[in-house]
């Protein structure tokens, strides 16, 4: 399960330092159109919408944007378009499950664009059902340690529906089940507990160990389907060592 977030948190150190910042910008605008589309546009009594603003702040999208972006979603201003969610599966270097999910106003546009990231990455298109048995959806919150221990993290979370705590270095990752994430969520708050992020991910329930050629082939091929206007998130189920991540990085 860490190894799921050791990934996401890579990409997302990537991505704030990234050219492409519009593009993430995109992503986590539409992803706000979305949640205040089918929860409402108050945050107080949306959840996901309230961790998607989190989200889109900490990744400095301007308060204009985000605001613009909930009027949308709720209806109240004109403009926004009708999001699909559309889940693709593949295979990428090494054997590598891949769980591509998109947010798209173009169902063949979509689909042509993983296509063809896939091809020219050394990727192929899967099934339906081929690959997506690998993964489990989870509530997953991510709350940085600062003096925290977690002995006390368990106390504030364990009644809310918490499953499990793992230590990823700087932080602690609470995986629960998606319908505990908002009570997860609450009781985080409840303990003035501060966290990074609440999300529900697909995690894998088996992963593929890969040795630094292959990490960088899966890389590459992540990055090319990121850059996909219609992708949203992409789920390898692959492992990478941190010995293997930091050559990377450097």
């Amino acid at each position: 399960m860490s190894g799921h977030s050791k990934w996401a948190t890579t990409k997302h150190k990537k991505a704030v330092i990234d050219a492409k910042r519009g593009k993430m910008f995109a992503k986590l605008i539409k992803n706000i159109e979305v949640a205040a589309r089918t929860g409402g546009g108050d945050p107080a009594g949306n959840p996901t919408l309230y961790d998607a603003i989190q989200k889109a702040k900490k990744s400095s999208v301007p308060n204009n944007n985000i605001d613009n972006a909930v009027k949308r979603g709720s209806g109240l201003e004109g403009g926004g378009a009708d999001w699909q969610t559309i889940m693709y599966e593949g295979y990428g270097p090494n054997g590598v499950a891949l769980l591509i999910e998109c947010l798209t106003d173009n169902r063949n546009r979509a689909a042509t664009e993983v296509r063809t990231a896939l091809t020219r990455n050394g990727g192929t298109f899967a099934d339906a059902g081929s690959v997506s048995y690998l993964f489990n959806r989870k509530g997953v919150v991510i709350v940085p340690k600062g003096g925290l221990s977690e002995d006390d993290l368990m106390l504030a979370v364990l009644d809310a529906g918490a499953e499990e705590i793992n230590d990823l270095g700087d932080s602690f990752e609470v995986v629960s089940e998606p319908t505990d994430l908002a009570g997860v969520r609450t009781a985080l708050k409840d303990a003035g507990i501060e966290y990074d992020s609440a999300e529900s991910p697909l995690l894998p329930t088996m992963s593929v160990p890969l040795d630094e050629e292959g990490a960088r082939k899966l890389m590459k091929l992540v990055d090319a389907l990121d850059d996909c206007d219609d992708v949203q998130e992409v789920y390898p189920n692959a492992e990478i060592s941190d010995e293997i991540m930091a050559a990377i990085d450097a």
